[in-house]
C-alpha cells in the first residue's frame, strides 16, 4: 500500500490535466481547477487497477476491508460475539465501527425486509464502483468500509439529488464540494464524477475525523456538518455518539444515519448470510481518454465517435450540458474503449464546435441581468456568450441574444432539469405543510380578546403547548395565524390561548 500512496503524486505529475482558462473577459472569472482532476486521472477504471485481493472477502460486495487489508494504519472492529451468533455472520471484521444495537438492528431489518430492493440495486451498482472508490479511500490512509457511507447517501448513483441540493454519489451541497477541490458551474459539477468526488470525500472524511476522534463522529459530521456536531459535543459533554444522540439537540436524520451505515456494512460483508445470491454486479467501466477543445459540441462529438450521446454523458457524468466549458482550452473526455481511434482518425477536429444556440429577441429595454433571471442563466454566462453586448448598459429593443440552450432543444430538457424543475422535495413538503396548517385554522375557534399568554420554551411544539394547556391545537393556529403563517414558533414567543 506504501507504494501505492508513493505513486500518486508522480501519476498527477505524469498525468498533468491540459484543462487550463483562457483569459476572455472577466466574466471568465470560473476558473477550472485541475488539482482533484490530475489525482483522479490516476484511479482510471480499468482492470488493472481494481485489486486482485479484493475478492477475497467472499460474500462480500467488492471493495469491503478484510483480512488482508487489515494492516496498519487502520484499526479493526469486530462486532459482538453475540451480535454474530444471532445473525449467523461470515464476516464480522470491518475497519469502520460496527455496534449492534437496537437501532442498527432496526435498519438491518429494513434492508432485507421492506428496503430489500433498495439494498439489492445498491449492491448491483457497487460492482461498477465500490472497488475503485475502496482503493482511493485505501490509498488516502482511510478504511475501505467507508464505502458503506456513499451506499448510504446515494446507493452509488452519480446523479442522486437530494431536495437541499446535495448531489452525487457523496451527496455534497455546493459549497462543501467546492471547498474542497470540485468545479461546480453552468457547464461542469465534478460533485457526479465518482472518482473526483471520492478524492473530495476522502479529504473531508480525514478531516472531519482529525476534528472529532472518532468515525462515528466524522459520520455524524458529515451529514450533519461539523459545526452541529461540534455544539452536540459541547452541550452534551461527550465524544460517544450513542450517548448524545439519546438527546434532542441532533436531528432523527443524523441520529438514524450512523446505525445505518453499520447495518449496511453488515449485510454487505455477509451477502449471502441475508440471502443475497447471485448478485448481478454491473461492470467497471473501462475507458481512454481524447483531448478536445473547449466549446466542443458533445451531439457532434458524439456522431465523429459513433456513440449516443446518452453514452458519451454516462462517461462523463460531470459535463451537465450539452457542451464542454468554453473557458477550457482543452478538456480530457472519457469514451469507451475502442472509440478513440474513430477520433485519432477525425481530421476536422476544430469543427466539433457549439455555435447552435438558442436566442432570444428582447422587446423594450432590457439588460443582461434582467435576461439572466428571466432564463435562470448565470449572468456571466450570458456575458461570454454575447461578448459584443454591454455588460450592464440597456440593451435596445429588438436585440438578438445567445442563450446557452442549444436551438432544438426545449427547455424542459432534462439537461436543464436543475435549473427549471417544477418543485423540489423540500417545497412540496412546504406546501402540504401550509395545506395542513389552514385545514387545522379553519377548524379551530378565534379567540377574540385574548387574556391568557403561553410563553414558547426551548423544544415546544405547537401540538406540544396544546397538550400542555388543554387548548385544541386548532384553536391555537387560528388564533395565532399573525405569527404560525410566517414561521415556526421559536423559544420566547407568546402564543394567546384563552
Amino acid at each position: 500500500m506504501t507504494n501505492k500512496i508513493l505513486l500518486l503524486p508522480l501519476a498527477g505529475l505524469l498525468l498533468i490535466s491540459a484543462c487550463s482558462t483562457t483569459h476572455k473577459r472577466r466574466a471568465l472569472k470560473n476558473k477550472y481547477n485541475p488539482s482533484v482532476a490530475e489525482q483522479a486521472e490516476y484511479y482510471r477504471v480499468q482492470e488493472q487497477l481494481i485489486e486482485k485481493d479484493l475478492p477475497n472477502c467472499r460474500g462480500c460486495i467488492h471493495g469491503s476491508s478484510h483480512e488482508k487489508t487489515f494492516a496498519s494504519p487502520y484499526k479493526t472492529y469486530e462486532i459482538s460475539e453475540e451480535a454474530a451468533k444471532e445473525l449467523g455472520l461470515r464476516n464480522t471484521k470491518f475497519d469502520i465501527p460496527v455496534t449492534w444495537n437496537k437501532q442498527t438492528a432496526m435498519w438491518v431489518k429494513f434492508f432485507t425486509g421492506r428496503g430489500r430492493v433498495h439494498f439489492l440495486n445498491y449492491t448491483q451498482r457497487a460492482g461498477r464502483y465500490a472497488p475503485v472508490l475502496s482503493k482511493i479511500m485505501a490509498d488516502n490512509g482511510l478504511p475501505r468500509d467507508l464505502i458503506y457511507l456513499a451506499m448510504a447517501e446515494s446507493g452509488f448513483q452519480n446523479h442522486a439529488r437530494s431536495w437541499a441540493k446535495a448531489v452525487g454519489p457523496w451527496q455534497f451541497m455546493p459549497a462543501t464540494g467546492k471547498k474542497f477541490g470540485l468545479n461546480i458551474d453552468w457547464y461542469v459539477d465534478e460533485r457526479r464524477d465518482p472518482l473526483k468526488a471520492t478524492i473530495a470525500a476522502a479529504n473531508y472524511l480525514k478531516t472531519l475525523h482529525g476534528l472529532f476522534g472518532s468515525w462515528e463522529l466524522a459520520a455524524a459530521g458529515y451529514n450533519a456538518g461539523e459545526g452541529k456536531v461540534a455544539r452536540a459535543i459541547r452541550m452534551y459533554r461527550t465524544h460517544d455518539f450513542w450517548q448524545m444522540s439519546k438527546g434532542r439537540y441532533l436531528r432523527p436524520e443524523t441520529k438514524n444515519y450512523v446505525p445505518k451505515i453499520m447495518a449496511l456494512a453488515i449485510i454487505g460483508k455477509n451477502l449471502d448470510v441475508f440471502g443475497f445470491h447471485e448478485i448481478e454486479f454491473q461492470r467497471a467501466l473501462d475507458y481512454e481518454e481524447i483531448m478536445v477543445k473547449g466549446n466542443a459540441d458533445l451531439y457532434e462529438l458524439a456522431e465523429v465517435l459513433q456513440l449516443d450521446f446518452e453514452e458519451v454523458k454516462r462517461y462523463n457524468p460531470e459535463i451537465v450540458r450539452w457542451q464542454i466549458p468554453p473557458y477550457v482550452e482543452s478538456y480530457p473526455l472519457r469514451v469507451p474503449v475502442g472509440a478513440k481511434e474513430a477520433w485519432e482518425k477525425f481530421d476536422e477536429k476544430d469543427t466539433v464546435v457549439a455555435d447552435n444556440f438558442k436566442t432570444y429577441v428582447t422587446s423594450g429595454s432590457q439588460s443582461l441581468s434582467q435576461i439572466s433571471k428571466k432564463f435562470k442563466v448565470p449572468h456571466d454566462v450570458l456575458e461570454d456568450l454575447n461578448p459584443e453586448l454591454p455588460e450592464h448598459a440597456y440593451l435596445a429593443s429588438n436585440t438578438v441574444v445567445q442563450l446557452p440552450f442549444r436551438d432544438d432543444h426545449s427547455l424542459r430538457d432534462g439537461l436543464y432539469a436543475d435549473i427549471y424543475e417544477k418543485s423540489s422535495r423540500k417545497n412540496r413538503r412546504i406546501r402540504r405543510n401550509d395545506r395542513m396548517m389552514a385545514s387545522y385554522a379553519r377548524k379551530g375557534k378565534l379567540i377574540k380578546n385574548p387574556s391568557v399568554f403561553y410563553t414558547v420554551k426551548k423544544g415546544d411544539t405547537l401540538w406540544r403547548v396544546a397538550q400542555r394547556t388543554g387548548v385544541p391545537m386548532s384553536t391555537i393556529i387560528r388564533t395565532n395565524s399573525h405569527l404560525i403563517k410566517k414561521r415556526q414558533i421559536l423559544p420566547g414567543d407568546r402564543l394567546a390561548i384563552r
